[in-house]
């Protein structure tokens, strides 16, 4: 069964002194474009999670973020207060020196001072790291299910449409000897007009077998049908054939428009209308197949 390209995934790991959720998201791309967004604490350990991601999602782009959240009353950030403690030795100074007036919000100042807040995030342990990788490992398997829901509905409308395209192709039957018993007669009434004029029979009879033999779309209509088979047999067949499929459905698309300039009827250029509607809403879906 195919998959989408389309996904999302969130899980949450419950640590005794934080919260990390990770979540992931999917959309459509030629190749992979991943993106990933780790708290510091985890920076380390990116590589791992670009090359899993890698393995496991083959293709799309992709956005990973994983956030920590501090529920215990320890936190890794703390103030600075060695820092701040210069940092007002220095503003009274400069008070002194320029006689202008000490600040009325001490803190608010102090704060946004470089260095006032230091970070001692400590490198996760084993069991921490466990538990991390184990909600990276179920936003990834959320995500794939997202993507496999995504793909039946995908899948489905691709059945609708080329089961529209190959019954419009039988259609196509009716009009065939009505077309060429119309440009025949067409011929004909042109000949009577010139029947006092001498010519070649043999060379009017090879011109006139080529000239039908160009109109002739048996050729096309095998290969159509062939390719719309290919098509059904390809979406049955694995996953990760998006960019198969999408080059079946230019090969469909290059025998509807030999139909539609073979055709000389107007029952049949209709025909080939409807059939470059289906084949068009299958383009742009076939763009989200993974």
């Amino acid at each position: 069964m195919i998959q989408s390209m389309t996904g999302f995934g969130k899980a949450v790991a419950e640590l005794p002194d934080k919260k990390v959720t990770v979540e992931i998201k999917s959309l459509n791309s030629k190749q992979l474009d991943l993106n990933v967004r780790v708290s510091p604490v985890y920076r380390e350990k990116e590589m791992q999670i670009r090359n899993e991601v890698m393995q496991r999602l083959e293709r799309g782009k992709i956005d990973i973020t994983v956030n920590v959240e501090n529920i215990g009353r320890d936190t890794s950030t703390q103030i600075n207060l060695p820092v701040l403690e210069g940092y007002v030795e220095q503003i009274r100074e400069a008070s002194i020196r320029l006689h202008i007036a000490e600040p009325a919000d001490w803190f608010s100042l102090l704060l946004r001072m470089p260095d006032a807040v230091k970070n001692d995030a400590t490198l996760p342990d084993d069991a921490e790291w466990d538990a991390v990788h184990g909600a990276f490992i179920e936003a990834v398997r959320l995500l794939t299910d997202f993507r496999m829901q995504e793909g039946a509905m995908l899948q489905k409308i691709f059945e609708e449409k080329i089961a529209g395209i190959t019954l419009l192709l039988e259609q196509i039957d009716v009009y065939e000897e009505e077309r060429i018993g119309i440009i025949k007669i067409r011929i004909a009434e042109s000949l009577n007009k010139f029947a006092d004029t001498d010519y070649d029979r043999n060379r009017f009879e090879q011109e006139m077998i080529y000239y039908m033999e160009k109109l002739d779309v048996n050729e096309e209509k095998k290969r159509l049908d062939n390719h719309l088979k290919y098509f059904v047999d390809t979406l049955h067949t694995g996953r990760g054939q998006g960019k198969k499929l999408g080059f079946i459905a230019q090969e469909i698309g290059r025998e509807i428009n030999t139909l539609g300039s073979k055709s000389n009827h107007a029952g049949m250029q209709k025909i080939v209308v409807q059939m470059k509607d289906e084949l068009e809403q299958i383009r742009e879906q076939v763009l989200n197949v993974l």
